[in-house]
Parts: structure tokens; sequence; C-alpha cells
């Protein structure tokens, strides 16, 4: 099932959840357009435990970023939901575009509160629509990087971006085992029998958890760090841009695992330390 058609039966499935889908809407939509593609730097040579965007320098166009934003702010403020409605007008309030650009592909959340600190803006708010900020060049670079990907990668974080993955995904006869980004939608094998978190592979602190109706899905979770992750069984990958819209039409998984004492870990799985300069109208750059 293609991004698009996921989400209109997330939307039919959660109405209640309209205004947020709206927000996810546009920025799958753009994420679709090939613009962001111009941005993505030549692939740096994989270095072992580092995404591959740390240390990058990206160069990108002021007027596409804001643009973005702009749309996301007016999109998530209008909904009716009275967290966003501080992000009103927060387009014209000076706020850090490029900052909050680079902060949230740095997975910097205290850089995000002080800018949302500076704008009068709700935080939670401001961070949740700063995360969808990065995606579409995210998943341009997921596309021009995949010549680039390392096929052995034995962390738990994305080894594009560093993010913990959205879910997992168990494929085919041979029941491989793939870890699914939710930022750039990338993928890579993990090990089964092993913790993606705290990398513990004693057995008997790791757990899989089967909730009622889960179908061909299931919760992987470890008893030392206490995290958890989302299974599902199939016989291929789901799309780059689908990996998002699964993540958030599985939250009854997420409910269960919270209810045995399970979390996701905050932020990202490694730091990303990544240059961002833009190209007009002069150019600054933020190294974070």
């Amino acid at each position: 099932m293609n991004s698009s058609n996921a989400l209109d039966t997330l939307k039919r499935s959660r109405p209640e959840w309209s205004p947020w889908l709206a927000v996810v809407e546009e920025t799958l939509a753009e994420a679709a357009t090939s613009r962001w593609d111009a941005f993505v730097p030549a692939p740096p040579e994989a270095e072992r435990a580092t995404p591959l965007l740390s240390h990058c320098t990206v160069v990108i166009e002021d007027s596409t970023v804001r643009g973005l934003l702009n749309r996301l702010l007016k999109t998530a403020a209008g909904g009716g939901m009275p967290t966003f409605e501080t992000l009103a007008g927060l387009a014209l309030r000076g706020i850090d575009v490029v900052g909050l650009f680079a902060a949230s592909l740095s997975h910097d959340r205290s850089r995000i509160a002080e800018i949302a600190s500076s704008t009068g803006a709700e935080p939670d708010a401001l961070h949740a629509v700063a995360g969808l900020l990065p995606l579409p060049f995210l998943q341009a670079c997921n596309r021009r990087w995949k010549h680039a990907l390392p096929k052995s990668w034995a962390e738990g974080f994305c080894l594009l971006c560093g993010a913990w993955p959205a879910l997992a995904e168990t494929r085919g006869i041979e029941r491989d085992r793939y870890l699914r980004c939710g930022r750039c939608g990338g993928e890579w094998q993990a090990h089964i029998l092993r913790c993606g978190f705290c990398g513990t592979n004693d057995h008997e602190q790791l757990a899989t958890l089967v909730p009622e109706k889960a179908g061909a899905s299931a919760i992987e979770a470890c008893k030392r760090c206490h995290g958890y992750v989302k299974t599902f069984t199939r016989l291929q990958g789901c799309p780059p841009a689908s990996v998002m819209i699964e993540d958030l039409a599985s939250v009854d998984l997420d409910v269960a695992a919270l209810a045995q004492g399970y979390r996701r870990p905050a932020g990202g799985g490694a730091d990303v330390e990544v240059s961002v300069v833009v190209n007009a109208p002069r150019f600054l750059s933020w190294n974070l």
C-alpha cells in the first residue's frame, strides 16, 4: 500500500486525528517532490557506528525550507488543536528557520525549546512540527544515497540519520529482520536476538509481547533497558514514505507496550553533527 492510500485509510479509522494528519499529509506531499534532491550532498564515506549524515555540510535554499515550515505551522495552528494554536503567526515573529531545520536534523531538543521560548510557542507543539521539517530532505537523502549505505550495520539507530527505529519488519520466507526509520524511510538488517537500544543479547532479558487481535504484529521488548519496537511480519518492506503512517496506524501496540512498562527512547540514537548552510539571500551556517 502506498503512502497516500495508507494515509486515507488512517484518516477513516482515526477521524479524531484529522488535524494532525493534515500536517503529516502536507509533509509527505512535499517529500514526494524532487526539489529536495538538489540539497543532498555527495554521499560521505561510511564510518563505523556513525550515521552517514553526521559531519556533512548541507546547503539548502532558504525559501524552500521557509515555505514548507510556514505551511506546516499554518496547517497545525488552524486544525483546532489547543496546544498548536500557539504556532499561529509564528512565521511572522522572526523564527530561526534554518536553525530549527538544523536542530531537528541533529535531534537537538534543547535548541528547539530555546527557539520556542524566544517566539512564545509551546515547546512540545513546535517540536512536533520541527520533527517533520527535515523529512523531505531526509527522504531525498535515502533515495540518492542508496548505493552508499553500508551493507553491514550492527547499530540499533538509523544508518543514515541516527534516529531510533519506528518499527521492525520480519520479511519473507527467510524471516529476515529489518529496522525502519520513520524520518528518512531507511532500512537496515538487524539481529533477531539482540536489543537495538542497549545491545544486550541475553535471551532472558528479551521478551515478545503479542497483544490480542494483533494479527501479524508483535512487540519486541527489552527487560534490561525497557525499550521496545513494534514488529510486523510481511512479504516485503513498506515504501519509505509509508513508514511514518504505519507507525501512527499501530498506536494500539504502543499503548500495550506502555501498559507493560516499556517505552521508546527519547531523541535520536546517535549524535549527528551536521552543518547547515543557506544559499540565499546570504550564506550563514549552523554547526550542531
